[in-house]
C-alpha cells in the first residue's frame, strides 16, 4: 500500500493526502507540496501512513520540502500582495458596473497564478474584468463564484451561540441540512432562530437529530392517552433531552411534566428509551 501524509491548506479544510518521499513528517509541520495548480504551503494534519489505493485519487503528487524560512517570507509576501490585490479588484468591479461581491483573494504560493473568489445572486459577465486584472497583474487570474455557505466558512464569525463558526474552526465539508431536522428537534421555525450568518439553515442542526430520531420511537406520539402517577390524560408535548413528557391531566385540564418511565400508554405499548450516559 501506498505510503502517504494528510495535508490541509486552510483551518477547517479538506485533507488532501500526498506522497510524502523519504521524508518522515508529524503534525503540525509546514511543507511545500505539489498540486495541480502549483507549489503550495500546507500544513501536515496526519503523519506517515500506509493507505489502499482505492482511497487516493491519481495522480499522487509529492510533498518538495519541510517549509524553510525563505518559504515562511513568501508566504507573508504573498498576504501583502493579496491584500493589495483586494483593492484592485474592488475599483475594477466599480469600473465595470458588476453585480458582485468580492469575497476573498488568494495567491498560489508560486505566485502562478491569483484566484479571486466572489458571490453573485445570478451569472456575470466578468470577462472585460479578466482582462483587466491580467493587465495589472501579469499572470493567470481565476474568478471563482461561491455559496454564501463557503463564504462565510472563508471569512468566519460567531454564531448565534456566541462562539466561532463550526464550519471554520473544525467543519470540513456542507452536509445536507433540512428543515425537517428542525422539526424533529421540536425547535421553532422561526428562519431567524434556526439561520446561521450565511442566511441558511444552521449547520448544527444536524448534530443531534439522529438522536431525536430514534428516540421518537420510544416516546407516545401527541394527543395519545396515557396514565399517569396523578391520573389519565393526554400527551400535549415531550422533552427528548430530559426524557419527560408534557400530560394534560383529565380531571384538572393542567399540564404536568412526567419522566418517561412514569407514564403508561392506554393505545400502544411503546418501551421507553434506555437511560444513556451521553448527553445527548
Amino acid at each position: 500500500m501506498p505510503e502517504v501524509v494528510g495535508v490541509r491548506f486552510r483551518r477547517a479544510g479538506r485533507i488532501y493526502y500526498f506522497d510524502p518521499g523519504t521524508l518522515e513528517l508529524k503534525p503540525g509541520q509546514e511543507v511545500i507540496v505539489e498540486t495541480s495548480r502549483g507549489l503550495e504551503f500546507g500544513e501536515i494534519v496526519q503523519e506517515n501512513k500506509d493507505v489502499a489505493e482505492k482511497e487516493l485519487v491519481s495522480p499522487l503528487r509529492l510533498v518538495r520540502r519541510v517549509a524553510a524560512n525563505s518559504d515562511y517570507q513568501q508566504l507573508a509576501e504573498n498576504k501583502q500582495r493579496e491584500t493589495e490585490a483586494v483593492q484592485i479588484c474592488l475599483d475594477k468591479i466599480f469600473k465595470h458596473g458588476l453585480e458582485m461581491k468580492l469575497v476573498d483573494v488568494e495567491y498560489t504560493f508560486d505566485r502562478n497564478k491569483i484566484i479571486f473568489y466572489f458571490t453573485a445572486d445570478g451569472r456575470v459577465d466578468f470577462r472585460e474584468l479578466v482582462r483587466d486584472l491580467a493587465a495589472v497583474f501579469r499572470t493567470r487570474i481565476e474568478l471563482r463564484q461561491i455559496g454564501v455557505r463557503d463564504e462565510a466558512k472563508m471569512l468566519g464569525g460567531l454564531g448565534p451561540c456566541g462562539r466561532s463558526l463550526c464550519c471554520t474552526t473544525f467543519l470540513e465539508d456542507f452536509g445536507p441540512i433540512s428543515i425537517r431536522m428542525a422539526k424533529e428537534q421540536n425547535l421553532s421555525l422561526n428562519p431567524t432562530k434556526i439561520s446561521g450568518i450565511c442566511g441558511r439553515l444552521m449547520c448544527c442542526l444536524r448534530y443531534e437529530v439522529e438522536h431525536y430520531e430514534i428516540a421518537r420511537e420510544f416516546f407516545p406520539p401527541v394527543g395519545e392517552k396515557v396514565v399517569t402517577p396523578n391520573g389519565q390524560g393526554k400527551i400535549m408535548n415531550w422533552n427528548v433531552v430530559k426524557k419527560t413528557v408534557f400530560v394534560e391531566l383529565q380531571d384538572s385540564s393542567r399540564q404536568e411534566e412526567f419522566p418517561l418511565e412514569e407514564i403508561e400508554s392506554l393505545e400502544t405499548d411503546k418501551k421507553p428509551p434506555e437511560k444513556s450516559s451521553s448527553s445527548g
